[in-house]
């Protein structure tokens, strides 16, 4: 995988535990800097530190765009989105480095 593809993806703390919708440039480099706490935030503050559903996109543009649609989703929305390619909900970073 090309790692500085446009790419749209969701964090958990666990299964159907707390989410956190993103959008990189950078898959690995921003879910490691998530992974290690680099910097203070929500995804720090709560532990969701575990990639279950990613998207890649042709433009950064068109990333930040799906990224906004699913933030106004429901959660139940987010949960069938990830469920539907991640029903255990396992961490893909691994997968990807």
């Amino acid at each position: 995988m090309d790692r500085r593809l446009p790419c749209t993806y969701i964090l958990a703390s666990r299964r159907r535990g707390t989410l956190y919708v993103g959008v990189t440039g950078n898959l690995i480099r921003r879910i490691w800097q998530h992974k290690n706490d680099v910097t203070d935030g929500f995804t720090n503050r709560y532990s969701v530190h575990r990639l279950v559903w990613f998207e890649l996109h042709e433009t950064m543009e068109s990333g930040i765009l799906r990224e906004k649609m699913i933030k106004g989703w429901k959660q139940d929305w987010k949960v069938r989105l990830i469920e539907e390619e991640n029903p255990h909900w396992i961490d893909w970073y691994p997968a990807l480095i």
